[in-house]
């Protein structure tokens, strides 16, 4: 699966005790490497940063100039030159930030978008297991709020840091140049910066986390109960207090969170504040002496104390500046911790692209758990846990014992598989009919054919070939199925269409549409095959809908064939449209069907008997009958009633 843990301890080492993040080098590198491909518009931001930081050092100088020359000479000449230095120095200035602000905009978003595209790409690649451990709101939040949070990192708190480092290097020096005993005594003051810096910004880098887990599930609740379905079940059950209920103790958590970090970050800054004026008056009493005393100007002073204040302004946040920078990198950690994940349905290194396919199916001794290994992490809310204890690739068990429940090893917890042993073949063009009580794995077992999860024992082979040898994109060209539960995008039928195959033209839409009884119902439409059919295709019915699914798989013209032909909750009329649709999508493919009707059963070139996880009967249905078994009980509960 790709995952060492070495990868994860490499850059973050987590103090659980103090709740501390370490920032490493190789976090650091991983984090230059995002700004990497913008170096050019970095130096420019650099050299605007450096420019606007020197050319703020001049007016203390100029003012100086001013009163102990200038005004003093009666200088009219350098009077002027001054008046209009004052006004250049803020027009270059403000070019300069014009130009910063340019480069970084242009870094900012270039980041935002290689993130996110990154993250995106990532999590599509994640495992059908993994969706079923996390709420899609999470994933929303890494996708959004923590990204932007990784560019401010990079975009504001590097570069304001690196602003700081400069200005507080060039104002000591010019200081250090005006009264060296002035310039100690206002340095003298720095440990009473640290000392309350350093726990404040270890609570302040703790709330950031917090908050970020609170804002993640906020978001995981509203796109549950604020998407179709959601909003549907609370309204059928009558729980909009509950679910109002229960997003504003989420959202009051969110509030609390922020009000407190907030607050914090204010006692801080009066606390950093308050010794900042400590400093200044304590330079000004002793200036003023020294003025007293004709040691200097009062130019000198004056300027001194514009000096002092740009001194302690970057000293301020110098000392929180690894605090700062420890907090920002709280995003990317966040972020890396999903481009981290492992991908466990992968392609091999070696993976071979399956161009031509006959449609020849193998179950060999299959075994299958849906419980993830304690090891491995299967969802966004497991990620921390592996960033803390990073654990190596889990290995499945070489051998399946053929009791319900096995240990994964001698004192490891026992596992349910929910199938076991099965083994069965499907030869080209063959229909094959799943059938069995509810709870049987009929369902597990159409989920191996196209990869959205492997065999945790036994193999399942494709024209003589492990899946796992095949690449993912060619058997998903081959391997087309139609699920109990079709799901269309909220955009029009032409477009859900074209999912299959976006370069199929009109008359092959509506050829494959024909083919899938749903023609006429779309031409029929005011819209035609440009209606919208709303969140999930909730604007059709749940025939339409199934109709339209067929054709879109029909147009991806796939070798093998996976169906659930699950009717029962559908009208007559519709039930026989989508029956003959599906004859029609069978016919000279492999299939796959998890039969409900009597017709398909009958029709089946192989009927497959699923009980408990095991395929406990295989053949036709005169000889199955003929048995007397579990078929034979099923055809008298289930099937016969249908030709009644």
């Amino acid at each position: 699966m790709g995952f060492h843990g070495g990868r994860w301890g490499a850059f973050i080492r987590y103090d659980e005790e103090r709740d501390r993040l370490e920032v490493s080098r190789a976090l650091l590198r991983r984090v230059a490497g995002y700004a990497q491909p913008y170096w050019r518009r970095v130096v420019i931001t650099l050299v605007a940063m450096l420019g606007i930081s020197t050319l703020s050092l001049l007016p203390p100088l100029l003012m100086r100039d001013l009163l102990d020359r200038a005004l003093p000479d009666r200088d009219f000449v350098r009077l002027n030159l001054l008046a209009l230095g004052m006004i250049a120095v803020p027009l270059v200035n403000g070019l300069l930030g014009v130009a910063q602000r340019y480069a970084s905009a242009n870094i900012g978003e270039g980041i935002i978008f290689d993130l996110r595209r990154a993250v995106y790409a990532h999590l599509q690649r994640m495992s059908l297991r993994f969706y079923t451990h996390t709420h899609v709101g999470e994933m929303m939040s890494r996708l959004n709020n923590d990204v932007i949070g990784a560019q401010r990192a990079i975009t504001g708190t590097v570069v304001t840091l690196i602003s700081n480092v400069f200005t507080l290097v060039a104002t000591l020096a010019i200081m250090l140049s005006l009264e060296w005993r002035l310039t100690l005594l206002g340095v003298a003051i720095l440990p009473l910066f640290v000392l309350p810096a350093r726990r404040v910004g270890e609570v302040l880098r703790r709330i950031a986390r917090q908050s970020m887990d609170l804002n993640a599930r906020m978001n995981a609740l509203m796109n549950e109960t604020l998407n179709i379905s959601g909003a549907l079940l609370v309204k059928i059950f009558g729980r909009y207090h509950s679910e109002v209920g229960r997003f504003t103790q989420h959202a009051a958590g969110v509030r609390d969170i922020g009000v407190r970090q907030a607050v914090i970050g204010r006692w801080f800054f009066l606390a950093l504040s308050l010794v900042s004026a400590i400093g200044t008056a304590l330079v000004f009493w002793a200036g003023g002496h020294m003025v007293l005393s004709g040691a200097f100007t009062i130019g000198t002073i004056v300027a001194f104390s514009v000096y002092l204040r740009d001194l302690y302004g970057p000293l301020m946040a110098m000392t929180n500046a690894r605090v700062e920078f420890a907090t920002s990198m709280v995003s990317f950690e966040r972020v890396f911790e999903v481009l981290d994940l492992p991908i466990e349905i992968n392609d091999r290194p070696d993976a071979i692209t399956l161009t031509e396919a006959q449609g020849h199916l193998r179950f060999e001794e299959v075994a299958f758990s849906y419980e993830e290994h304690s090891d491995v992490p299967v969802g966004l809310e497991d990620v921390r846990r592996f960033s803390r204890h990073a654990r190596h690739a889990f290995v499945p068990p070489v051998a399946v014992a053929k009791d319900k429940d096995v240990a994964l090893s001698g004192d490891g917890p026992s596992v349910r598989f929910v199938l076991q042993d099965v083994s069965f073949e499907i030869l080209p063009g063959q229909v094959a009919a799943l059938v069995g009580p509810s709870g049987a794995g009929k369902t597990t077992v159409t989920y191996l054919l196209p990869r959205l999860y492997d065999p945790t024992h036994g193999r399942v082979t494709f024209d003589g070939r492990d899946l796992r040898e095949l690449t993912l994109d060619s058997l998903a060209e081959h391997v087309g199925m139609v699920t109990q539960e079709t799901f269309l995008f909220h955009t029009t039928l032409r477009e859900n269409l074209l999912y299959a195959k976006p370069d199929a033209t009109q008359a092959e839409l509506e050829d494959v549409c024909r083919t899938a009884n749903i023609h006429d119902f779309i031409a029929s439409l005011p819209d035609g095959y440009d209606t919208i059919v709303g969140e999930r295709g909730y604007r059709l019915s749940g025939g339409e809908k199934q109709r339209v699914a067929i054709a879109r798989v029909l147009l991806k013209d796939p070798k093998v064939l996976i169906l659930d032909e699950a009717t029962s909750h559908l009208d007559s009329q519709s039930e026989a449209l989508i029956q003959d649709a599906m004859e029609s999508a069978m016919r000279g493919r492999t299939s796959l069907v998890i039969a409900h009707r009597l017709s398909t059963v009958m029709g089946a070139d192989l009927i497959l008997v699923m009980d408990e996880g095991r395929l406990v009967e295989q053949g036709r249905h005169q000889e199955l009958l003929e048995q007397g078994n579990l078929y034979a009980s099923l055809y008298e509960t289930q099937f016969h009633p249908q030709a009644k």
